[in-house]
């Protein structure tokens, strides 16, 4: 057993664990809002970043219908604006974008290394020049809402831009005399289908959108994922950009959910990944003052590629149910650093592979009969992203249970 292991497992010892989730009286605030959400006057907000297993709202989807479901619904939430990339999946809304737009992003193709367009909490932004080029939101199967907030870069020469919710209708300036960032919300006044942003002069530039029902309680859970990203890549957002986001959008709680990308890099090295990840989670921190967070473990997942399978912390052990797939190297170490480090910043910490069933469930999940992952042993089916949303929020109710008993509505997870 690694160092790093026998630490997490005697960190996990000195935690107080309700399934997978371990020290949940961090967030504790957020779950004495959860527990009345449903009668309060205003939402309650989760914001989600991580990776594909975040960008493909699967996962977040589940999570949202059940939270909804139970406690009421709330809105779509938090979006990157327009459609950044191919594939691009809204679950409970339709987004379009006509062209005209250029897309910038922290990661991937969308990725500019020599590139100034700021970004922010979405880790993309959309810019254009062109008169009449918009992007919109529909709402799926009578989702409707009645708040529509933007946010997009100010400055010198920036343009204006048209924001609409049903039949309000507002035109917006950009233009500072310095740069920033600045988040406009617009009420329908009354329930509404369609939300649009349309440049009336460039240059625009959006950095992410929401959408959401103000009238009541309720949740909304906001999936901001990118696609192959790791929680470094996060770093290339603007602090101010950020700011701004979360000043407008005030989660009750921001969930970090990376960790496999990481685990798959060639050439991992734990002391650099532990630096990073301490920086990271130290500017999330200071950007979002008395937010409770959640990190996310990584989930368990396997490789076929031996490269993958040796590294730094030595060899992979072979899984039982399969002598090709096993998970890579550095998973374990990935997730030992990331119990350690939510313990050091007193974050709460779900197990997610432990939810899962521990190391080498991934093949099994694969290779059942309805498969609750893919393939690839890394990402989850629909079938398999709704189970993790199932495990995750038995986890939250037992930890509400035991901490909130008196005001915990009935659960109807198990």
């Amino acid at each position: 057993m690694s160092a790093l292991m026998a630490i997490a497992l005697a960190q996990a010892a000195a935690s107080s664990c309700y399934g997978a989730l371990c020290d949940a009286d961090r967030i504790r605030p957020f779950l004495e809002k959860l527990a009345t959400a449903r009668s309060a006057p205003a939402p309650v907000r989760i914001l989600q970043i991580g990776d594909s297993h975040t960008a493909g709202d699967q996962i977040t989807g589940s999570w949202r219908t059940l939270l909804q479901a139970r406690y009421g619904r709330a809105g779509r939430g938090t979006l990157a604006p327009g459609r950044p990339y191919a594939g691009y999946l809204t679950r409970d809304i339709t987004a379009t974008q006509s062209a005209g737009w250029s897309v910038n992003g922290i990661f991937g193709s969308a990725y500019q290394s020599s590139g100034s367009v700021r970004m922010g909490l979405s880790a993309y932004s959309l810019t254009s020049y062109t008169p009449g080029a918009a992007v919109t939101l529909g709402a799926d199967g009578g989702r409707t809402f009645d708040r529509l907030t933007v946010c997009a870069l100010t400055g010198p020469g920036a343009g204006t831009v048209q924001l609409s919710i049903g039949a309000a209708v507002v035109e917006w300036p950009l233009a500072a005399l310095e740069t920033g960032s600045r988040c406009r919300t617009l009420d329908a006044g009354g329930e509404a289908a369609i939300a649009s942003a349309t440049v009336v002069r460039g240059p625009v530039t959006l950095t992410s959108w929401s959408t959401e029902r103000s009238r009541g309680g309720g949740v909304i859970l906001s999936n901001l994922g990118t696609v192959g990203a790791q929680f470094t890549h996060f770093d290339r957002t603007d602090d101010r950009v950020v700011a701004a986001e979360l000043a407008a959008y005030r989660p009750d709680l921001i969930v970090v959910a990376f960790g496999t990308n990481e685990a798959f890099r060639p050439g991992f090295s734990a002391a650099a990944y532990e630096a990073t990840l301490r920086a990271d989670l130290t500017r999330l921190r200071r950007l979002a003052p008395g937010v409770p967070m959640l990190l996310f473990g990584a989930p368990d997942s396997a490789t076929r590629t031996p490269s993958l399978q040796v590294g730094e912390s030595g060899t992979s052990l072979p899984c039982a149910s399969s002598a090709l797939w096993r998970p890579t190297a550095a998973l374990a170490t990935v997730q030992a650093i990331q119990r350690r480090q939510a313990r050091a910043f007193g974050i709460a910490y779900w197990d997610w592979a432990q939810a899962m069933g521990g190391r080498c469930v991934a093949d099994g999940w694969a290779q059942a009969v309805t498969p609750l992952m893919r393939g690839d042993h890394v990402h989850f089916t629909s079938r398999g992203g709704a189970e993790i949303a199932r495990l995750l929020q038995a986890d939250i109710d037992l930890a509400m249970t035991s901490l909130l008993a008196p005001t915990v509505p009935p659960s109807t997870i198990r």
